[in-house]
């Protein structure tokens, strides 16, 4: 018998019946098998369920009960009340459009109720277990089977223009600490979590949200940026995107189209038309005044900062070559390598290459048109955003076939415009996730306002070279973390990684170093913000390697940060740290803080310098008397200033009696030693 059409319509409404008659409540992926509760707290557990029905939680540590009844938009929140540290329960929860109905139940099994913490920064904690090639990794992977008291929940990287509502993650949520599920977690914050685990033998509960290369302020809200005016022209770029994929991806390159005008013109030596750049031979490039050599690869900060010091911003490299005969007229392929950060290359004054980003070997055609023999020019138009900037490859060329000539050795090179005059970079959403509260949005909004005892943080590479800025910075993030999250005591733990050492190993006493600065920062906010604190790395980082592979040590010394500051140990957490001096004839005395047994690691002490009235560093020879230390140099006849450890990669050896290295300091802090950059 044929079916009329009538009858498809009542099997599409019997359908959309029964799915509304068993519709579960919808929870956020915060919410799963296996998570972990924080303890002796309310904490919030929301989600979405059909409008007006009533939602009731059932929990089974005390097996009490508690209702809501879902808004019109069909979200809904309730809090609970949790026990002690324990496990494992079940949390049941259901819908029904009556108070006293039940709907169809949804289960959360396996669920521990401990200490959970968020895990924020960039990639040093981003930086997996096996990935990461973390010391030991493969027996570490092995014995992550050894801790099923320790659970995991890793956020993805989402970038939005708008406080998000729900939280995208891996692996469908929580996930049982196991020799599978730890592989691509962070290492710092699973053996931070490890740590805690043994010494308050309890569930570990850790929440992975950060990104590789992040400055500190897309991880914060734009209404807490707002407190900084610096960044409002940031914030309202962000805002007035359009929400629509495409829309946004034309807006953004109008926008780039304007800020190649702009840097163009402020710039001097490129002409920018119709989105192609033609290098102008002017003054800049004909004055050999400006131009210095260096040598490629290689960072032009290591090399020149004698005379540029830690600069960030627009620079030129140009280098000469000799066109062989048999080349004339045939297409060529330049090789550079990874550049940071970015470039626009020209071949004879032509472009003939632009790539953004550190991650990416330059491999660029150079048209058979532009090829003649006799000399050429290659210059590079290189923009450094902070940090470092230069060349990192030995395998530089520009090739015909299987024949090459080699591009390494000396080039020349210009400084042209301070990253501080730049005009802001153009935000494009669908790619760049690095700009002013996107991962804010995307990444922590939706977490609140899940119940937290407090964050770790590893973050501050990018910011190297905003030291001043970040001492405002760091405080407006925790400070904003604090008011969205729920924590047991009303207190916001908040633990800081300090930069390690990294880079060329200090030989100059008189080293200047934006690394410095940004640790001096890390250093004060610890200090002053409530319930911070600080893990000193200064000695366990690599000279080759941002990324130090000893994420162990990193993760036992945040732990008993913790231990101490937040759990009530009595256990030292801190090296020594400078609190005061006294000038002593031809001497200056230093006193510390976490000063018992006070030592050198090896050897005679060593990362000290001493300055007088003419500002000029020595090296000094310091010795241990007591709790403090004092310091000379036959150079210095009137002390007034005294650093130590003040360089990207100093050789300094002070501890304590617990082995943890001394936090690095000075004691001037001279105007016109640093620029303040916001």
């Amino acid at each position: 018998m044929t079916k009329r059409p009538f009858h498809y319509l009542f099997l599409f409404i019997g359908c959309l019946l029964s799915t509304s008659m068993t519709a579960q409540v919808r929870l956020q992926p915060l919410f799963t098998d296996n998570m972990v509760l924080q303890q002796q707290t309310v904490a919030p557990i929301w989600g979405e369920a059909k409008a007006g029905y009533t939602v009731r939680i059932q929990t089974s540590w005390d097996n009490q009960t508690y209702d809501t009844v879902a808004g019109n938009d069909g979200r809904f929140m309730l809090k609970v009340k949790t026990p002690k540290a324990g496990g494992p329960y079940d949390i049941t929860l259901w819908e029904a459009k009556k108070p006293k109905q039940k709907g169809k139940a949804v289960t959360l099994r396996n669920v521990m109720i401990g200490e959970v913490w968020l895990c924020g920064g960039q990639s040093n904690m981003q930086m997996e277990v096996e990935w990461g090639r973390v010391k030991n990794y493969e027996e570490e992977v092995r014995q992550a089977d050894n801790h099923p008291d320790i659970r995991l929940l890793h956020v993805k990287t989402t970038a939005a223009a708008t406080p998000q509502t729900t939280l995208n993650v891996h692996d469908g949520g929580w996930q049982v600490c196991s020799s599978q599920s730890i592989r691509l977690f962070s290492a710092t914050a699973y053996f931070f979590g490890r740590e805690l685990q043994q010494a308050l033998n309890v569930p570990i509960g850790l929440i992975e949200s950060c990104l590789g290369s992040t400055f500190a302020e897309p991880w914060v809200s734009a209404e807490a940026l707002h407190l900084m005016p610096y960044f409002d022209k940031a914030i309202q770029k962000v805002a007035a995107m359009p929400s629509d994929s495409l829309a946004r991806e034309e807006q953004y390159h109008r926008d780039l189209d304007d800020w190649n005008r702009q840097v163009a013109e402020a710039d001097g030596n490129v002409n920018y038309h119709d989105g192609h750049h033609t290098l102008l031979y002017n003054k800049d490039f004909a004055d050999a005044a400006r131009w210095t050599d260096i040598m490629v690869p290689g960072l032009f900060e290591d090399q020149l900062k004698d005379r540029y010091g830690a600069f960030d911003g627009l620079v030129w490299y140009r280098r000469t070559v000799d066109i062989p005969a048999e080349w004339a007229g045939k297409e060529l392929t330049l090789k550079l390598g990874a550049i940071d950060d970015d470039d626009v290359t020209f071949f004879n004054g032509t472009e003939v290459g632009t790539h953004l980003g550190v991650a990416f070997n330059r491999e660029y055609r150079v048209p058979a048109s532009l090829v003649k023999a006799g000399k050429a020019e290659i210059a590079v138009r290189l923009h450094d955003t902070g940090g470092l900037g230069g060349f990192y490859s030995n395998e530089m060329r520009i090739e015909a076939g299987t024949k090459f000539v080699p591009l390494t050795g000396t080039w020349q090179f210009m400084a042209s415009i301070d990253e501080k005059k730049m005009p802001f970079y153009p935000t494009n959403l669908n790619r760049d996730t690095n700009v002013a509260s996107a991962l804010y949005n995307g990444m922590i909004h939706p977490l609140t306002p899940f119940a937290l005892r407090g964050a770790i943080w590893y973050q501050g590479e990018s910011s190297v070279g905003r030291a001043y800025q970040y001492r405002e910075l760091l405080p407006v993030l925790i400070n904003d973390w604090h008011s969205r999250f729920t924590t047991p005591d009303g207190a916001f733990p908040f633990y800081i990684v300090q930069l390690a050492n990294h880079m060329t190993a200090q030989t100059d006493p008189a080293e200047e170093s934006t690394w410095a600065e940004l640790r001096e920062a890390q250093l004060k906010v610890s200090q002053t913000m409530q319930n911070s604190g600080l893990a000193t790395t200064i000695d366990i980082g690599e000279a080759n390697d941002i990324h130090p592979k000893n994420k162990q040590e990193v993760g036992r010394r945040l732990a008993l940060v913790a231990r101490a500051k937040t759990y009530g140990e009595q256990v030292e957490y801190a090296g020594p740290q400078y609190c005061g001096y006294q000038q002593e004839g031809r001497a200056i005395r230093l006193f510390f803080s976490h000063a018992d047994g006070l030592q050198a690691a090896k050897g005679d002490l060593k990362g000290f310098v001493i300055a007088g009235p003419d500002r000029k560093f020595y090296w000094a020879k310091a010795r241990i008397d007591g709790n403090s230390i004092v310091v000379t140099a036959p150079e210095v006849c009137l002390p007034v200033a005294v650093r130590y450890a003040w360089a990207n990669n100093p050789d300094c050896n002070l501890v304590n009696a617990a082995g943890l290295p001394a936090t690095p300091f000075r004691t001037d802090e001279w105007p016109g030693l640093s620029i303040n950059n916001f």
